[in-house]
């Protein structure tokens, strides 16, 4: 497999995965009615109301999938921001937000003309901050950027709706619903064209996307088919990493211990005692593993906290030698 750097990853997952929610969200039809199930008392509002403002994600890492659109344009309008989070709740979603809104109205101020340094104050659309959600842990209905930085004790605040719920009643709730049935099948499926085909069979059958689903099957496909792999590269670049970082770890720690030992007067005798330190059954597993080539005699003299010699020659591993 091709390596490729995490900021590679990242990036591709960027312009990946958020197809299926952009997608979705092309059609303003779909945006009339998010909007209308956000918020039902604003009978008002008209279809032709809707003005779809999105733009490139500014914030790369665990925040992709962006969604922006005015409603009512005029003195009473809306500025409706919708982000994705990944399935792992981010600590930091609230500050994002502030720095994603941040960039928005500067983006809408220029790009409609207005100065902030005009005497007469500017008007601009009533911010409206949503985050979808799609992994499993509890989170909160909303949350506030006062109070996850500063304990309630900040002149500055945003409050941040989640929207978490799959469902059948919602647009958020089909969305959510069709991203969780893809985590279970990736995770049950290890072949990315049955994980695929079950997703959609699955979704469709349970009404999530179903019409979605069944005018764009082939675009989705296509889609989730680059996020498989993606996901897949993704994991093994981070399990090399952090396995890396473990074996370094373990290694400046032996050489840290070493010099105590020889400073010490203790190096002698520091194998045996070593040996005879660690529990007997997990040695015997651990030469077991490496006998059957189930880990490597490094992997395992790291973890009996040995050097490859001193683990190859205990007795047991001599006797599997010969």
């Amino acid at each position: 497999m091709e390596e490729h750097s995490l900021e590679e990853i990242r990036t591709t997952k960027h312009t990946v995965k958020n197809n299926v929610f952009i997608r979705l969200f092309e059609d303003v039809r779909n945006v009339y009615r998010l909007y209308k199930e956000l918020h039902p008392e604003d009978t008002q509002v008209k279809q032709s109301d809707i003005v779809i403002h999105s733009m490139d994600s500014i914030l790369i890492n665990d925040i992709y999938n962006d969604l922006g659109f005015i409603v009512n344009e005029g003195d009473n309008s809306k500025f409706v921001i919708l982000v994705e989070a990944q399935s792992k709740w981010n600590q930091n979603m609230t500050l994002r937000l502030l720095l994603y809104l941040a960039e928005t109205y500067r983006h809408y101020l220029h790009q409609n003309k207005i100065s902030v340094h005009s005497e007469k104050r500017v008007k601009i659309p009533k911010p409206d901050l949503y985050v979808v959600y799609t992994g499993n842990e509890d989170v909160p209905d909303t949350i506030s950027f006062r109070d996850d930085y500063f304990d309630g004790d900040c002149p500055v605040d945003i409050i941040v709706k989640v929207l978490k719920q799959p469902g059948t009643d919602t647009v958020s709730g089909q969305y959510i619903g069709f991203s969780k049935v893809y985590d279970e099948q990736r995770a049950i499926h290890h072949n990315k064209i049955e994980c695929i085909k079950e997703t959609i069979r699955i979704c469709k059958e349970k009404g999530y996307l179903a019409e979605f689903l069944t005018e764009h099957e082939e675009e989705v496909v296509t889609m989730l088919m680059y996020l498989f792999d993606e996901q897949q590269e993704r994991e093994t670049y981070e399990a090399a990493r952090d396995k890396e970082k473990i074996a370094q770890g373990r290694a400046e720690g032996r050489a840290e211990g070493r010099a105590e030992g020889r400073a010490e007067g203790r190096a002698e005798g520091r194998a045996e005692g070593r040996a005879q330190g660690i529990e007997i059954g997990k040695l015997k597993a651990l030469i077991g593993l490496v006998k059957k080539n189930l880990i490597s005699l490094a992997s395992a003299a790291s973890e009996a906290n040995m050097t490859e010699t001193e683990f190859a020659n205990l007795p047991d591993m001599k006797t599997a030698s010969n």
